[in-house]
């Protein structure tokens, strides 16, 4: 696997800037979380080529995998964090997201990135849980149709707080939609927060769906990305598994709360993980 940064931890930075302070620190791997100025899949399509071509470009030139992340916060709705959903009672704002989600998918594509990974969003009323399922398996298959076209992979996050948080709520999804583009980013310190038991046990359950990897450190219970040393996730027990388990994507450090100090999150994040990766 490949030591690896979310560019949502580098908010403050031209998105050229993160990718050559990341290579100049010895990341292999980038987490392209699209947003206002950073590859806004709504700016003017000839500034959007532009961009696409010069991110590429300097990817390629420091030989970084790259996947896309779609957790911007107010990119959709200036006025409330990741709003829309693709569960939201009203068919036209899922489908604000659906569309979201299809222009990441041709950025992926453009890219030449594998991956784009996603979640399910806060369920914004008290519809059922079969409701519930039933509005986000209907916006995936959309999603999933056009991934289809463009040979993206979907890898779908569990995260606290939100309608699928869990891996046994992730299963229950995998059920229903059944598509084999639809796979599995887990976030280590996600697992930590919610799951029982060790991380790395959770990790070789899941092993074979593993398509992108977050890692950061957590409190379980507490759902705030910390440093880390800050928190309780073991470590070498999540990555001896990923290693178990072959995985050979990236690990991507995801301190979206730390942009403030980006640049000594980005080296205290590197010092913390090399040597767990033997580098």
């Amino acid at each position: 696997m490949l030591l690896g940064y979310n560019t949502n931890g580098l908010a403050h930075h031209r998105l050229t800037d993160a990718i050559e302070l990341l290579a100049a620190e010895g990341y292999r791997s980038v987490a392209l979380t699209l947003d206002a100025g950073a590859l806004d899949p709504y700016a003017d399509p000839m500034d959007l080529d532009r961009q696409v071509r010069q991110v590429r470009g300097l990817l390629d030139r420091h030989g970084m995998i790259r996947v896309v992340e779609t957790g911007a916060r107010f990119l959709l709705n200036p006025r409330k964090k990741h709003d829309p959903t693709l569960v939201d009672p009203d068919p036209a704002r899922r489908a604000v997201r659906v569309d979201f989600l299809r222009r990441a998918i041709d950025l992926a594509d453009r890219l030449e990135a594998p991956v784009v990974s996603i979640w399910s969003g806060v369920l914004p009323d008290d519809a059922g849980e079969a409701e519930a399922f039933d509005r986000l398996g209907g916006s995936l298959r959309t999603v999933l149709d056009h991934a289809e076209t463009r040979g993206v992979t979907l890898g779908f996050e569990p995260e606290p707080g939100m309608f699928v948080d869990t891996l046994a709520r992730f299963r229950a999804l995998d059920e229903r939609v059944g598509h084999p583009l639809f796979q599995l980013t887990i976030d280590v310190g996600h697992v930590h927060c919610l799951e029982d038991g060790p991380v790395g046990g959770h990790i070789r359950a899941w092993g074979s769906r593993l398509v992108n990897v977050h890692i950061e450190d957590m409190v379980r219970g507490v759902h705030e990305h910390l440093m880390f040393g800050a928190g309780g996730v073991d470590f070498p027990d999540a990555i001896a598994a990923l290693r178990d388990v072959g995985y050979q994507g990236g690990l991507n450090a995801e301190l979206s709360r730390h942009s403030y100090m980006a640049v000594e999150a980005v080296r205290r994040s590197a010092a913390f993980l090399k040597p767990l990766l033997g580098g």
